[in-house]
């Protein structure tokens, strides 16, 4: 995934377990009512079915996996 700044994925959730490690950027990653400041060598797991959202402070690029794969990014 590639990010602008002041890119914002809104609060949503899906059957697919999560995980990602940021390359560059800098980012709020919000995981139901938890909120953590990410950067590069960071990495984060979101368990299926759980509410969370994204917003980049700086422009950048987070590798994404999603565990089952989804479909709808095939």
């Amino acid at each position: 995934m590639l990010y602008k700044k002041e890119n914002k994925v809104p609060l949503h959730k899906h059957p697919s377990e999560q995980s990602g490690y940021v390359i560059s950027g800098k980012y709020i990653l919000i995981i139901e009512d938890a909120k953590y400041e990410i950067g590069p060598g960071d990495s984060y797991t979101v368990p299926s079915d759980t509410e969370h959202a994204i917003e980049a402070i700086e422009p950048g690029e987070i590798l994404d996996f999603f565990s089952p794969p989804r479909k709808d990014y095939r």
